[in-house]
């Protein structure tokens, strides 16, 4: 790929990196469904970066107790 063309899909490494969650926790998720939403390019498993961080908003807690906000 051109260096100059900055892709919003991300590679499952990339996706874990980016969510700070190792690259076992995010296929374990995508495995259960309970993981972000996710594409598949041909056989390539692709995260986009917005679905990446409404999934992530989406887990937004005040506290520790499991209540959301």
């Amino acid at each position: 790929m051109p260096q100059d063309i900055v892709s919003p899909f991300l590679t499952v490494d990339e996706a874990a990196a980016y969510l700070r969650l190792k690259k076992h926790t995010l296929d374990n998720m995508r495995w259960q469904g309970t993981g972000p939403r996710f594409r598949k390019h041909g056989g390539r498993i692709l995260y986009h970066r917005d679905e990446l961080k409404e999934w992530s908003d989406g887990l937004r807690r005040r506290s520790t107790s499991g209540r959301t906000d």
